[in-house]
């Protein structure tokens, strides 16, 4: 497999970041992560928008807001062809290092009630369910909320 690079998005990388989602999270939905949004992310201090790319192209990407008490990752795609090879890893390893760096130690996300490859993705890195939003997205599904404490990986050298 070629190498990895994670890095923050570019000028220019938000319609491909938007398709992406359109294809891989959205599905079935009116969506909302357009480009124009992807783009106000990230220019704004407070969010990341962060790529894999491999062999030039983007493989994965991740969006995150921080916050003073807790972050929230509110987008999460890997291509097919990259899946179950570490990119998905990598990128939530990243985001978690710049939250504690931050001294952000609670992430916060919202997955698909129905996507169970998500569920078991989360739940491998730590994050626990900590809620159910009926009708989240556009009232098509539920969403779960997750969480994960990382000042418990920090104090404890586990996790």
């Amino acid at each position: 497999m070629d190498a990895i690079l994670i890095a923050p998005a570019r000028r220019g990388d938000a319609p491909r970041i938007a398709a992406m989602s359109r294809r891989l999270v959205e599905s079935g939905l009116e969506p909302c992560w357009t480009a124009e949004r992807i783009e106000r992310h990230r220019r704004h201090d407070d969010s990341l928008v962060l790529t894999a790319r491999i062999a030039g192209s983007i493989g994965g990407v991740a969006i995150m807001r921080y916050g003073d008490d807790a972050a929230h990752l509110n987008l999460l795609a890997v291509e097919p062809v990259h899946q179950r090879r570490g990119v998905g890893r990598q990128l939530v390893a990243w985001l978690e290092e710049t939250a504690r760096v931050a001294g952000t130690f609670t992430i916060r996300l919202e997955l698909r009630a129905s996507n169970r490859t998500a569920r078991d993705f989360y739940a491998a890195l730590g994050y626990r369910p900590c809620g159910t939003v009926r009708g989240y997205y556009q009232g098509v599904e539920d969403a779960l909320r997750y969480e994960r404490d990382l000042a418990v990986r920090a104090a404890t050298g586990t996790g």
